[in-house]
């Protein structure tokens, strides 16, 4: 379960930062964000920063148990 809530959590930072990052039109290197075009919506992701974030999460819902 807490995979799941780590797994949102990543997807709600990847989206965040790669708006505020993205739209300023940077790749921001290593972050490698990157448009992806979802149905007729387009959005900023970066999977480094999903992975990093959802790890991170998951970590810190581990220790709380």
């Amino acid at each position: 379960m807490e995979l799941l809530k780590a797994l949102t959590l990543g997807a709600i930072l990847s989206a965040t930062i790669g708006l505020v990052i993205g739209s300023q039109g940077t790749s921001a290197g290593p972050l490698a964000i990157e448009l992806v075009s979802l149905a007729d919506a387009q959005i900023y992701w970066s999977w480094p920063i999903f992975l990093s974030g959802t790890g991170l999460a998951w970590g810190l819902m581990l220790l709380q148990r």
